[in-house]
């Protein structure tokens, strides 16, 4: 395997981490672990947050500012940098800067998005020369969400969401909510009332409308907010959850049915009007 070209990321330069989307989930089934067995379509929003690389001499890895509530220790871009220098016997440094635009708990991947760009990233501005399979496997051990931010196209996954296709989706205009509640992924896995056991289909099959969330009806009955969004923005299109939430989305037309949507939506929730793109902003920055 031939090692990645070095990316024209440059230190002091701010490098998106993008959010993304669940257009579909099912669930098919439950390995012996407990972890489900899913099929997904991802597919990112131009809605990020932004990481600044600063370099240190010293060798350490830390943050500019921590993010409240979340230890140091336990952010994911720290553990992301340290798990390079592990993996590589890297002994430079670096202090990470970070500016968080989205929502954390809400469905949209920030955490896992944050990892990723700073695996990339560093994996490029420390002259590590690791591949990008190399970095999605390194990466899946931070969180199942991590590889798609890594590979950094729309794609079909499949089994515990790391088996990744590259998959075009029409790109559109999108409202999304955060609903002010924090969804417990685990706790909606472990519903007695989640559907596990749904038929596998093929992305013609999702092409074709076979688009359902099998964590939707769980997460509407435990979490009323995310009820009530998904009421809301139905006023104004098809509304879906995106994983297992909090946060709902509607795609549109065009921007004009979206921006109506927004402005009124926007008076009574935390809204975001957005982009859906097939490539992450990561990677379309070169």
């Amino acid at each position: 395997m031939t090692k990645e070209k070095t990316s024209q990321y440059v230190w002091g330069q701010s490098c998106p981490a993008p959010a993304k989307i669940n257009l579909m989930l099912r669930i098919t089934g439950q390995r012996d672990d407990g972890y489900h067995l899913l099929q997904t379509v991802f597919q990112f929003i131009d809605l990020c947050d932004w990481l600044t690389f600063h370099p240190v001499k010293d060798g350490s890895v830390s943050l500019k500012k921590a993010i409240p509530g979340v230890l140091e220790k336990d952010d994911l871009t720290i553990r992301a940098a340290l798990l390079l220098k592990e993996e590589t016997g890297c002994d430079q440094g670096v202090c990470i800067e970070v500016e968080k635009n989205l929502p954390m708990g809400g469905g949209l991947g920030g955490g896992s998005s944050d990892a990723a760009t700073t695996l990339v990233v560093l994996n490029s501005l420390w002259g590590l020369g690791l591949t990008i399979e190399r970095l999605m496997a390194l990466g899946l051990t931070l969180g199942a969400d991590v590889p798609v931010f890594i590979f950094g196209s729309s794609s079909w996954a499949e089994g515990v969401g790391e088996k990744l296709k590259k998959i075009e989706i029409p790109e559109k205009w999108m409202v999304v909510i955060r609903p002010d509640c924090h969804v417990d992924t685990k706790e909606v896995f472990l519903d007695k009332d989640l559907t596990r056991n749904s038929k596998s289909i093929t992305i013609a099959d999702f092409i074709a409308g076979q688009q359902q969330n099998d964590c939707l009806e769980v997460v509407r009955e435990r979490y009323k907010e995310v009820n009530y969004a998904l009421i809301d923005l139905e006023r104004f299109s098809d509304a879906r959850l995106t994983g297992t939430g909090s946060c709902v989305f509607a795609e549109f037309r065009n921007k004009e049915l979206a921006e109506v949507a927004f402005d009124v939506l926007a008076k009574k929730w935390q809204a975001y009007l957005v982009m859906a793109v097939n490539r992450s902003p990561l990677f379309a920055m070169h």
